[in-house]
């Protein structure tokens, strides 16, 4: 699956590329503010960042896309957890947990303006590297891909780009039971180097 999700961007980006009118390829760096929602969560937005790189293929003047690829983080604080689940992996009450994402957003690209672009499209994430202090019996809690909608807007000067969206999650990543549905909520702001 994720080498499969991995050729299909690869494929996309490099045929958009030969058939765009301007290519810039960059690296960006931001910070989350990310929250699980569920029941099992407790409210409220935790700090952690994303990195990676990013390419810039328009079409014409108004229309492009924008593929990246970045390495995210996402966190969160367990509240309650389903009782079977309780004595083994919430003794204490609530606790951080901390998932890293390999995130593929292929986000489409309409200037308004020679500073202003508006972004959205679907983000394709592979769980890397999940807590491993979540479940101490060894199974495993969450899925090991997600899909969300981007949405957000990106300041671009010559070489700087100052960028704000919102990354909602479309599927439920528990991977214990159906009884309780996790998603992930993402604010991201950052900025990026156009090389």
């Amino acid at each position: 699956m994720k080498r499969l999700v991995l050729a299909i961007a690869a494929i996309f980006a490099f045929t958009a590329a030969s058939y765009s009118q301007g290519f810039r390829l960059g690296a960006k760096v931001g910070a989350n503010l990310n929250k699980i929602e569920g029941q099992s969560f407790k409210d409220g937005f935790d700090l952690t960042y994303h990195v990676g790189g990013f390419a810039e293929i328009d079409f014409n003047k108004k229309w492009g896309i924008q593929p990246e690829v970045l390495w995210n983080q996402t966190s969160g604080r367990r509240s309650s957890f389903n009782t079977l689940y309780s004595s083994v992996a919430n003794p204490n009450g609530a606790e951080k947990i901390k998932l890293d994402y390999l995130s593929i957003p292929l986000l489409l690209r309409y200037n308004v303006g020679n500073i202003l672009s508006l972004n959205a499209g679907p983000q394709f994430s592979i769980l890397m590297n999940e807590d491993k202090t979540l479940l101490q019996n060894g199974q495993s809690a969450f899925k090991n891909g997600d899909f969300a909608m981007v949405f957000g807007g990106q300041l671009n000067f010559k070489f700087l780009r100052i960028y704000g969206r919102y990354n909602i999650g479309l599927q439920n990543i528990n991977d214990i039971d159906n009884k309780d549905k996790w998603t992930n909520q993402q604010i991201q702001l950052g900025l990026g180097l156009r090389l």
